[in-house]
């Protein structure tokens, strides 16, 4: 079959790639081209997990479709990149498989495109026969204490995106010289945390963590972090990996509470297997502890809800917290805590909260559930808007790990390959995808990315990395990230 480029009047064109929907890139960096009229255009919006694996579902089940996939950021992977704890490079792994898709001839990546802003929802669905949010949650669940907003407090969110390079949190600057530090929540994030707080410098140092993290956390003073839930021991949220790599850190020791683990091995045989192996790690970390000449120390604290951050005289910083203590009611996952009526203060300066993202609204137009943080939806579907589907966090809520994300991605794929089958999406409609939406975003002034471009960005880091001894070094600043990718 003869392939089509469309040439621009008066411009130098540079050929892109040929494909089903044949593209050339411009001078100015923007594609063009024509869609074809007999498959259908799918247009994702996000860049990370949830939308790279909705579009490799996509192109694996239907042979003609074409997927264009929308970040807002100059840069692919989201939470991937900027989630994944530096010290965790296996689980990064994942990326070979994303610029797989990214490089498919029927998959186009368009970053540095804020949808919701440079382009509507409306816009978007006009130009394809179906879009689907894979935005995930950029949100922090709100402690709702008095004194959150006090300096010295973070969420986990931006916390993490400080160490892991994300743009908007390259100014958090986090105040470290407090000995104590108390994170709010007991996740694998919360642990994550933790573990960055606590790994010696030489562990971190061959890492993809940033160079301006890295030299604060060198002049850090924190010596101890209490990792603080609501709940026991046996509803604790992270997995025995992440509870595992704390009690194997170097030159720390676990300091626990006993009274924590009241009943608890009595509790143990009706345990379900992997939450009874858990519990019995963190039993024997409370019995066994580590060495007290070892100045650094972590432990769990239960049973204990934050009530309000307290302040010296400024009445600006932290310097401690008050938690409510509680009790449970009920047991297992469905256990309930209810306070006791005593509070506990913790002397500490620095303060993380760790009680979860949540997704926010993109689109005036697109339904939003702000209870739950999703877009309503039926298996992806998202209600009374045909058309329109969601996968990922903004689908489900911000849990699971990056394989939860990958198994609910392929069912919204499915569901959405299966209207097209049931003839519930109007494919005999030619829609121009791509070619109508850099037309429009060039209208305005937004100059988009492209995976290529991507690519140079991904060789500098990795350039100016190898210089460090480190896998990589990310760049912090859009505009620096903007000039090398149009280099």
């Amino acid at each position: 079959m003869m392939k089509m480029i469309n040439f621009m009047k008066g411009s130098v064109m540079k050929i892109h790639s040929l494909s089903r929907a044949s593209r050339c890139l411009t001078t100015e960096g923007v594609v063009c081209g024509f869609s074809s009229a007999s498959g259908p255009r799918v247009c994702i919006v996000g860049g990370g997990p949830a939308g790279f694996y909705t579009a490799q579902q996509l192109l694996k089940a239907r042979q003609d479709a074409v997927v264009d996939i929308y970040e807002r950021l100059p840069v692919p992977f989201g939470l991937v990149r900027f989630g994944v704890a530096p010290d965790h490079p296996e689980v990064k792994n994942v990326i070979n498989t994303f610029t797989q898709t990214a490089q498919h001839e029927r998959c186009s990546f368009h970053g540095n495109v804020n949808v919701g802003k440079d382009v509507t929802i409306e816009e978007l669905r006009h130009a394809y026969h179906a879009v689907v949010l894979s935005y995930g949650a950029e949100g922090n669940r709100s402690m709702e204490i008095p004194g959150e907003d006090f300096s010295g407090v973070f969420s986990a969110k931006d916390f993490v995106g400080w160490y892991n390079g994300l743009p908007t949190n390259k100014e958090l600057c986090p105040d470290l010289s407090s000995e104590t530090a108390v994170i709010l929540g007991q996740g694998n994030v919360a642990l994550d945390v933790a573990r960055i707080l606590l790994s010696p410098l030489d562990m971190l140092k061959e890492t993809d963590i940033t160079q301006n993290s890295l030299a604060a956390l060198a002049g850090s003073n924190v010596k101890r972090v209490l990792i603080v839930g609501r709940r026991g021991p046996l509803q604790i949220a992270c997995t025995i990996k992440e509870l595992r790599e704390m009690v194997n850190l170097p030159n720390t020791r676990a300091d626990m509470l006993t009274s924590d683990f009241e009943g608890i091995a009595e509790a143990l045989k009706d345990l379900p297997r992997p939450r009874k192996r858990l519990t019995e790690l963190m039993m024997k970390a409370v019995k066994e502890g580590r060495d007290d000449k070892v100045e650094k120390c972590w432990g769990f604290r239960f049973f204990r809800s934050p009530v309000e951050i307290l302040t010296g005289a400024d009445g600006k910083r932290a310097t401690g917290i008050r938690l409510a203590l509680n009790k449970l009611e009920g047991s297992g996952d469905g256990a309930r805590a209810v306070p006791t009526g005593q509070i506990e203060d913790v002397e500490c300066g620095l303060i993380i909260s760790s009680i979860g993202y949540k997704s926010i609204p993109i689109d005036p137009t697109v339904p939003f559930d702000p209870r739950k943080a999703i877009v309503p939806n039926d298996m992806g579907r998202v209600l009374d808007t045909a058309g329109l589907y969601c996968s990922g966090w903004v689908k489900r809520g911000p849990t699971g790990v990056i394989a939860t994300t990958m198994n609910d991605s392929f069912d919204t794929a499915r569901v959405l390959i299966q209207d097209m089958e049931a003839g519930k999406l109007d494919l005999s409609v030619n829609k121009l995808g791509t070619q109508a939406i850099t037309a429009l975003l060039q209208t305005r002034g937004v100059r988009t990315v492209l995976f290529s471009q991507w690519e140079k960005i991904n060789a500098e880091e990795e350039k100016r990395g190898k210089s460090l001894g480190k896998p990589r070094e990310k760049l912090l600043d859009i505009d620096e990230m903007l000039r090398i990718a149009w280099s």
